[in-house]
């Protein structure tokens, strides 16, 4: 098992301990729902809400190492928790607070990575808001993978509703068009290649 999946089942392990909420998100994510690219750190939303943060960060820095000197006061600033594992690979905890991340918390579902690692993940769905909201270049080929992978099991209702939501907080109505347009795109070449073999 290679050292970021070693990572993961450690962090999980240590948070279904404590019954808390939390799912993988990111690169690990993106293994399960689009291309399997490599990953070299651990994402994770973890429920906090506001006001209990040092609930949650006081006993993960207790059991993983803080990968920055102010790791604690960093966390509650900035609300993301950046720690490692035992084998030393990095875990960015997202300390989650929104209605949006309670949602994601809410649709994850169990993952087979390996024989014997089971994790919680982010949905197909979830993921995309992400990262056509986080809206790097990276992070738009990620969607593209995700939807030529999983298209047409989408729910696009969900998909838009949560991604416009997000976007009207911070007047980003790009996000929501980028994505359309893409949509667009993908699903018209899916279909030239379905008219292709058909021929």
């Amino acid at each position: 098992m290679n050292g970021v999946y070693v990572a993961a089942a450690e962090i999980s392990r240590f948070m279904r301990r404590r019954k808390w909420r939390y799912c993988i998100i990111g690169g690990m994510a993106l293994i399960r729902w689009g291309e399997r690219r490599a990953t070299e750190d651990v994402d994770i939303t973890l429920l906090t809400g506001l006001g209990n943060e040092t609930d949650f960060v006081d006993p993960l820095l207790r059991s993983f190492t803080g990968r920055i000197p102010d790791a604690r006061e960093f966390a509650l600033k900035n609300r993301v928790l950046l720690c490692q594992a035992s084998n030393n690979v990095g875990i960015d905890i997202a300390l989650g607070c929104l209605p949006f991340e309670n949602g994601v918390i809410d649709r994850a579902t169990p993952f087979k990575f390996a024989p014997k690692l089971i994790l919680n993940t982010a949905s197909a769905e979830d993921l995309i808001v992400m990262k056509a909201y986080a809206g790097r270049t990276r992070d738009w080929l990620d969607v593209a993978s995700v939807v030529q992978r999983q298209t047409p099991r989408l729910d696009w209702d969900l998909i838009l509703r949560e991604l416009r939501a997000l976007a009207e907080q911070t007047d980003d109505g790009d996000s929501v068009a980028q994505l359309m347009e893409m949509r667009r795109k993908i699903e018209l070449q899916l279909k030239s290649l379905e008219w292709n073999k058909e021929s």
